[in-house]
């Protein structure tokens, strides 16, 4: 049974866009593995405090990501 683990700083995403990523994940599995795998597809998603997440040694606010212009 596969595990995908989803992680992110906490408080960026809602709990609407959560359960999106969740259904999509399992989705991605399913398209790869066949359909006999969704009920056995385990999808965590773990949210980080703010500031507890670094980036080239840094650590990375929500707020400073709000204004890193995008890729």
């Amino acid at each position: 049974m596969p595990l995908v683990t989803i992680k992110a700083i906490e408080e960026v995403f809602s709990p609407k866009q959560k359960e999106e990523m969740i259904r999509k994940v399992t989705d991605a599995m399913v398209s790869v593995e066949g359909e006999q795998m969704r009920g056995v597809t385990w999808v965590l998603f773990e949210e980080v405090k703010d500031g507890d997440w670094a980036i080239g040694g840094k650590a990375v606010s929500v707020s400073a990501l709000k204004k890193a212009p995008a890729s």
